[in-house]
C-alpha cells in the first residue's frame, strides 16, 4: 500500500509540475482597449507606452508570465464600446483589459467586465461609477475619479479668495462629474458656483459660452477638457482677453500632455491632479528618464497610470503564482498592496480606487510644476459601492 502510494503521488507531483510548466509558457493575454484615433489619440498612446515600459523592466514578464497583447481602436464613442469590448472578451479572449480614456465608453466596458468577470483595469476614465455603483471584486482603476481631482481646485479657488466661479465642460460623464466635484469642494468652503455650461463632446465651439462667461464676470471659471479640446479651450480663453480678470482653473488633464500645444496661453495656470512634472523623487526621476529614452517623449500622467496599471497586474499575478484563475489571490494582493508610483506611493480603497495625494501644480514654461499638496491622501467616497 505505502509502495502504490508513493508511484501515485510522483504521478501527481509531475502532473502538477507539469501542468505549471504548461501554463508559464502559456501567455498572459493582455487586451488594451483604448482611444488610437480622434481628440484623444495622444492618451492613449502614451497609456500604452507606460503599460509596456513597465513589463519590459521587468524582463517582458509578469508573474513569470510572457505578456501578449491585442489592441481595439475605441475611437472614444460610446456607441461602438458594447462591441469593442466583446472583441477583446469572446473573440480573443483575453485574461485581462486596460482601458479606456473616455468614460462613457469606460462605462460599458465595466459592464461587461462584470458580467464576463475579466480583469478590468481602468488605466483614465475617471467615471465616478465605476468605483461607485459598479464596482465589482475584477475592477480596478490605477487613475482617478473624476470627482478626486476636481473637489480638491474647489478647495484652493476657495482659499484664494474667489466668492464665485462659473464651470464650463463637454456635456458628457466625465465633465459633469468633475464640475460637480469642484462645486462641492467649492461651496463647502463657502464659494458659489453661480452658473454650470457644457457643450455637446466633442464641441470645440467655444466663442458663444466664453461671451457669456465676460458678461457674468464671475471670480473664477473651472473647466474639465482634455487632449485636442483643452488646447483650442485654453488658447481661446486666452485670446478671449478673459485669462487677465477671470483665472481659470482645472484638474490637471487641462494642461498634461498639452502644453507644447498651449503655449503661451497656458502660462501661470493652476490645476490639481495626482502627478506634477518633476516631482523631485528618484523613483519619479528614473521613470522619468527611462520613457524618454525609450519613447523620445516627456512622461505625462497618461504615461503613469499605464505604468501603474502594469504594476497592479504584477502584483496580483506574482501573488497567484502567475494564475490569473486564482482570482481571491489576485484581487487580494492588489487590494493590500503598496504601489510604488512615479506619482508617490499609493493603495487602494475597498472599492478599488486609488487613494493618494492630490497635488496643486502651477505651468510654467513646459511644465506643470508642483506648488503643495492640495490634499493628501484622498479617498474617492466610492456611493453607491456595494462590494
Amino acid at each position: 500500500m505505502s509502495k502504490q502510494w508513493a508511484i501515485w503521488s510522483a504521478i501527481a507531483l509531475a502532473a502538477a509540475a507539469s501542468g505549471s510548466s504548461a501554463m508559464a509558457q502559456e501567455k498572459i493575454k493582455v487586451g488594451f482597449m483604448l482611444p488610437f484615433s480622434g481628440t484623444y489619440a495622444a492618451l492613449g498612446v502614451a497609456i500604452e507606452n507606460g503599460f509596456r515600459m513597465q513589463v519590459a523592466e521587468q524582463g517582458g514578464k509578469l508573474g513569470g508570465r510572457e505578456i501578449e497583447y491585442f489592441k481595439v481602436d475605441d475611437e472614444s464613442d460610446p456607441a461602438k464600446a458594447t462591441d469593442n469590448v466583446n472583441r477583446l472578451i469572446k473573440r480573443d479572449k483575453v485574461d485581462v483589459i486596460v482601458g479606456t480614456v473616455h468614460s462613457g465608453v469606460a462605462m460599458a466596458m465595466a459592464k461587461a467586465a462584470k458580467e464576463s468577470g475579466t480583469v478590468l483595469i481602468v488605466p483614465n476614465a475617471g467615471a465616478d461609477a465605476v468605483t461607485g455603483p459598479m464596482c465589482a471584486p475584477n475592477i480596478f482603476r490605477s487613475s482617478f475619479s473624476n470627482w478626486q481631482t476636481a473637489y480638491p481646485m474647489g478647495l484652493v479657488a476657495a482659499k484664494e479668495g474667489k466668492k464665485t466661479a462659473m464651470t464650463i465642460t463637454w456635456k458628457y460623464a466625465a465633465g459633469e462629474e468633475a464640475v460637480n466635484g469642484m462645486k462641492e469642494g467649492f461651496e463647502k468652503s463657502g464659494g458659489k458656483v453661480t452658473k454650470q455650461l457644457t457643450l455637446p463632446f466633442p464641441n470645440v465651439e467655444f466663442q458663444a459660452l466664453l461671451t457669456e462667461i465676460a458678461a457674468a464676470k464671475p471670480d473664477a471659471v473651472f473647466s474639465f477638457f482634455a487632449g485636442a479640446g483643452a488646447v483650442k479651450f485654453v488658447k481661446d480663453y486666452h485670446a478671449s482677453g478673459l485669462s487677465k480678470t477671470i483665472p481659470l482653473y482645472g484638474p490637471g488633464f487641462l494642461t498634461d500632455g498639452t502644453l507644447d500645444a498651449q503655449g503661451e496661453a497656458a502660462q501661470g495656470m493652476l490645476t490639481t491632479l495626482h502627478y506634477a512634472d518633476e516631482l523631485g523623487t528618484a523613483r519619479d526621476q528614473a521613470f522619468r528618464t527611462n520613457y524618454a529614452k525609450n519613447y523620445k517623449l516627456q512622461p505625462d500622467v497618461y504615461a503613469v497610470q499605464g505604468y501603474d496599471a502594469a504594476q497592479m497586474l504584477a502584483v496580483g499575478l506574482k501573488a497567484a503564482g502567475g494564475d490569473i484563475g486564482k482570482k481571491d489571490v489576485f484581487r487580494t494582493a492588489i487590494e493590500k498592496a503598496t504601489i510604488a508610483s512615479p506619482r508617490g506611493d499609493f493603495t487602494l480603497s475597498k472599492a478599488h480606487n486609488p487613494v493618494q495625494d492630490i497635488y496643486l501644480r502651477k505651468v510654467d514654461g513646459k511644465e506643470n510644476k508642483k506648488i503643495s499638496v492640495a490634499v493628501k491622501a484622498l479617498a474617492d467616497p466610492a456611493r453607491g459601492c456595494r462590494m
